[in-house]
């Protein structure tokens, strides 16, 4: 392997993987679909505006940051704080739970690389686990 296309190897981001802003539109638009269509995941769908479009561009936006792709997003708020953003929004053990698994049927949907897949869970799940500890913690 050449010495350009052994950086080049070792530099792709989690964002090139999934196929850069069209991959993560497409999982950020796949994620909201499921969400709105499956009546399993009511009581999640139920902490959304009526209108996802909105919500489904700003997580794409998000997801883009994250996977190590453009921080125009993050640019454009100055600032983000998952948790804070989420905190007022009751989120239960039982919509953390729908939240990963709408995701997890996304992900299957849209993302082609295994490991990259198992990744995102993993980090989906400790992030949606922090935010019921924290919606549980958080008086009413």
């Amino acid at each position: 392997m050449s010495a350009s296309a052994e950086m080049t190897a070792d530099t792709e981001t989690s964002y090139d993987k999934l196929g850069g802003e069209a991959g993560v539109r497409a999982l950020a638009r796949r994620f909201y679909e499921i969400m709105d269509r499956d009546p399993a995941y009511k009581a999640l769908r139920d902490l959304h505006a009526s209108e996802l479009g909105s919500v489904s561009e700003s997580f794409a936006g998000f997801l883009s940051v994250w996977l190590g792709g453009p921080r125009d997003w993050l640019t454009q708020r100055g600032g983000f704080c998952l948790m804070s953003r989420h905190a007022g929004m009751g989120i239960t053990q039982e919509t953390a739970e729908q939240w990963v698994s709408a995701m997890r049927e996304a992900m299957d949907q849209t993302v082609p690389d295994r490991l990259l897949k198992e990744k995102m869970d993993d980090a989906f799940t400790r992030l949606a686990e922090a935010m019921a500890w924290r919606g549980a913690a958080t008086p009413r």
